[in-house]
């Protein structure tokens, strides 16, 4: 086997398991993509450690000898624990991360370290440590953030499934810009290390992946409760892989929603997105229902939690160190430095009180809610962000904070609330993937993943990039 495996993760346990090649091949194919690819996409490559575990696999095991990439926010033993950040540039993980020790016991053989955007504080992948990640579908354009380097490795062809987190759509929002599949649990459904300065209860683990059912697959491995996060949810007693197309979608209450009531989306995305939502109730017989979604903005309030959050992992070396840290990063954490107060987290609270409760309105009268993941197609690799839709530009209309919160609005909700959310691939729009998101009840992952499947099904989209491996 000379190329890394270019179909989806399920596919390739199952040429494992068949004696078709084996761990080694699929490893060393994949090291040897990583070594030649321009994207930039792995900060760290444990190319003989992973060769030494692919000799010991067994692939009767969820994930036997599958090659997997973990985001560089969560730790694995002896691998950097930098957060993509000068400012910890040589810290070592003392041990794995909850979600990791599960993959190790299911098989996985980890691989490499997947780029992130620094401390994950923005929706591109570009740091001082790392530099610039590119997408696979344009080598100008961003993968997302702060998912961005298992984006563009998923889509890119390097390896066929990889970790990440959504604080703040940090899993969609890259999903939503390479063409993947990218769930965000209900808020504890996987467990995580319980050790920020403050927890918002935002952040979850997670995957991006080629199919939904290696979403599902990577669901089952990874969820349940630990006793090291106090927020875990209980066992969720059943598979969501084995269930796959269980649900009854006939009749389910579809709201759709393009903009949330509070995005400004590109008017070809958003007709793109509405021709596919419809086309996808029609297809699944949900019942299209009006409904008049208006998520309070907050991506202020998200962010200075997060820097502050930051502030507390930096301790001591802060403010010595702020001269190490990216433009964006520098920014949040001189602001909370500065500002961060009580009245700041009574702002935060009252934030999330309000999502709270539009959410639950919205839920009142649909089961789902339909609408963009991203406001536009995806923005150059290096940022900044893109402030300019439709040829409006928004810091000009409507300043500079509102320009900014506008790419996570629509993703940022879902993590102020605890809902489960997946972005899916919804086509092409002026030659970039343009994603789908669906917004769940709590704990309803099951409903999300079998609308995937119909969506999967109605409307094929391709695994990896044309031209993969990139």
């Amino acid at each position: 086997m000379n190329e890394p495996w270019l179909g989806d993760a399920t596919s390739l346990l199952e040429a494992l398991r068949a004696g078709e090649l084996t761990s080694v091949e699929a490893t060393a194919a994949s090291i040897a993509a990583i070594e030649a690819s321009s994207l930039n996409a792995i900060s760290h490559l444990a190319a003989d450690e992973a060769l030494e575990a692919a000799h010991r696999a067994d692939p009767s095991l969820a994930l036997g000898g599958l090659p997997i990439g973990i985001k560089e926010l969560d730790h694995v033993a002896g691998w950097p624990a930098n957060e993509a950040s000068l400012a910890l540039d040589g810290e070592i993980a003392q041990g794995d991360s909850p979600l990791n020790a599960r993959l190790r016991d299911a098989g996985a053989v980890l691989l490499a370290q997947t780029t992130s955007s620094e401390f994950g504080s923005v929706n591109f992948t570009s740091t001082r440590l790392h530099g610039t990640t590119t997408n696979p579908w344009d080598d100008t354009a961003t993968p997302g953030g702060s998912s961005g380097g298992t984006a563009a490795a998923v889509a890119g062809g390097l390896l066929p499934l990889a970790s990440g987190s959504d604080g703040g759509g940090s899993i969609r929002i890259p999903a939503g810009f390479s063409g993947l599949v990218g769930l965000k649990p209900s808020f504890g459904r996987i467990p995580k290390m319980t050790e920020a300065a403050f927890e918002p209860f935002t952040s979850c683990w997670g995957c991006l992946s080629r199919s939904v059912r290696d979403t599902a697959l990577f669901l089952d491995v990874a969820s349940g409760p630990d006793e090291r996060d106090p927020f875990s949810l209980p066992a969720h007693g059943r598979s969501f892989l084995a269930d796959l197309g269980s649900t009854d979608l006939r009749g389910l209450r579809a709201a759709v929603s393009i903009d949330l009531g509070v995005a400004i989306v590109a008017e070809d995305v958003a007709a793109q997105l509405a021709e596919v939502a419809a086309q996808l109730i029609e297809a699944t017989g949900m019942t299209p229902v009006s409904l008049d979604v208006a998520m309070p903005a907050g991506g202020l309030e998200w962010s200075m939690v997060s820097s502050a959050s930051v502030l507390g992992d930096l301790g001591d070396r802060y403010p010595d160190c702020a001269e190490l840290l990216g433009p964006e990063m520098g920014f949040g954490a001189r602001l909370a430095h500065e500002r961060f107060s009580l009245e700041t987290l009574l702002t935060v609270e009252r934030f999330r009180h309000a999502s709270v409760t539009a959410m639950a309105t919205a839920f009142a009268g649909a089961d789902v809610i339909i609408c963009a993941t991203n406001p536009d197609v995806a923005f150059a690799a290096a940022g900044p962000m893109r402030t300019v839709v439709d040829g409006v530009d928004l810091i000009a209309e409507h300043g500079l904070g509102r320009a900014l919160s506008n790419n996570g609005a629509l993703t940022i909700p879902a993590n102020t609330t605890g809902n489960p959310a997946i972005a899916l691939p919804a086509g092409l729009v002026r030659g970039l993937p343009v994603s789908l998101q669906v917004i769940g009840r709590h704990h309803a992952e099951q409903v999300l993943l079998d609308i995937g499947l119909a969506l999967e099904r109605l409307l094929p989209w391709p695994l990896v990039v044309p031209g993969a491996p990139v």
